[in-house]
């Protein structure tokens, strides 16, 4: 079996993320390529596009948000994601039982007693009149039924675990603050979310395996897991394992990959790439020594912006008082310096756009 080291599975990462080169696609297409971008933090996707499409342009998203073509919601991991309308209504049943676990798993003590069925119910109710709530207003109207759970824990079960909601614009636009109004998935979209079929077979499930591998792969069974948070997919994956190729990586591990998707030649040069917090290409794996060093693995989990050189995480980067501000992971050549400052640039006049009176330098920092 074909062994793939580390800077092979770098390359295939970077291609399939199109970070290797910008892709023409457009806004929707490519959310949906990405199977979503991470999105709690609200501007943090407008970066993420902006380093994989040509030309983009904050306004493409804005349309897509108050489109109704991709919507925020809770999905995988728990976590809010930006995702086309057609995924979110065609993965969120399949998720449905991830979703209320993790909250049960996170607050079990607190919820101990409640029917968790009873309390969807009466949420689904006071939504039935279509109007958006803050998660607050929400509990407020069912607190008097449910008094015992703190109104955090009560108001994160509704919202990110047993109604289906839609966090809706202005929340999410470029250069906006709000906060977070929501409203049921399906009355956002005008479509009902798709229901999980009643026989053996698990066509979300194997959808979700070969969306997965073209923007993610080749990885394991475990990188799967990781980034979807679903426990239930190896029936999947042996569905349509005869569709797929196997390789090893340097360790022995399983990778499994779609066969005509693009595996660059290891020493394919890499651009510069500046990456927003909880990027894809972090999050997107259990093991993700193909594109971060183990001694700074904690960067993408806390939240830090980061810069890829020959595709791997060299430095972190924010914006402070105005000025973008590098700060290296280790020493850089020139070259590099110039690599990322040339980047950074370009990474500052998109920042800028729509901010009057306001200039944003590249400086780096030792």
């Amino acid at each position: 079996m074909t062994v793939l080291d580390t800077r092979a599975l770098n390359r295939a990462t970077l291609a399939r993320q199109h970070l290797l080169d910008r892709t023409d696609a457009p806004v929707r297409d490519a959310v949906a390529h990405l199977c979503g971008l991470q999105a709690q933090e609200p501007q943090e996707p407008f970066i993420g596009l902006w380093s994989r499409l040509a030309d983009f342009k904050p306004g493409e998203l804005d349309d897509a948000l108050t489109g109704r073509t991709v919507v925020r919601t809770h999905l995988m991991r728990r976590t809010v994601h930006l995702v086309t309308a057609d995924d979110a209504l065609a993965w969120r049943a399949r998720h449905d039982a991830m979703l209320r676990q993790r909250v049960l798993g996170t607050y079990r003590r607190e919820l101990a007693g409640i029917d968790l069925d009873e309390v969807a119910e009466a949420g689904r109710a006071v939504m039935a009149d279509h109007q958006p709530r803050t998660m607050a207003e929400l509990v407020q109207s069912l607190e008097v039924r449910w008094p015992g759970p703190p109104r955090r824990v009560l108001g994160e079960l509704l919202v990110a675990a047993l109604v289906p909601m839609a966090q809706l614009p202005p929340r999410g636009l470029w250069h906006t603050r709000a906060g977070v109004q929501n409203l049921p998935l399906a009355t956002w979209l005008g479509r009902d979310i798709d229901p999980l079929p009643d026989d053996d077979g698990d066509p979300v499930g194997q959808q979700l395996v070969r969306r997965y591998l073209a923007a993610y792969g080749p990885a394991s069974s475990t990188d799967l897991r990781a980034w979807c948070g679903l426990a239930g997919l190896p029936a999947a994956i042996k569905a349509v394992r005869q569709e797929l190729v196997t390789f090893r990586d340097e360790r022995g591990r399983e990778l499994l990959d779609l066969p005509d998707a693009p595996r660059p030649h290891p020493d394919t040069p890499a651009p510069v790439r500046f990456l927003p917090a909880f990027d894809n290409a972090l999050l997107g794996y259990h093991d993700r020594s193909r594109i971060v060093d183990d001694a700074h693995l904690g960067l993408s989990v806390a939240g830090h912006r980061a810069v890829l050189v020959d595709g791997r995480v060299t430095a972190t980067w924010s914006v402070r008082d105005q000025r973008l501000h590098i700060s290296p992971l280790r020493p850089l050549t020139t070259s590099e310096q110039e690599s990322i400052h040339a980047e950074a640039q370009r990474l500052t006049v998109f920042l800028d756009e729509g901010i009057e009176h306001t200039r944003l330098d590249a400086c780096a920092e030792s």
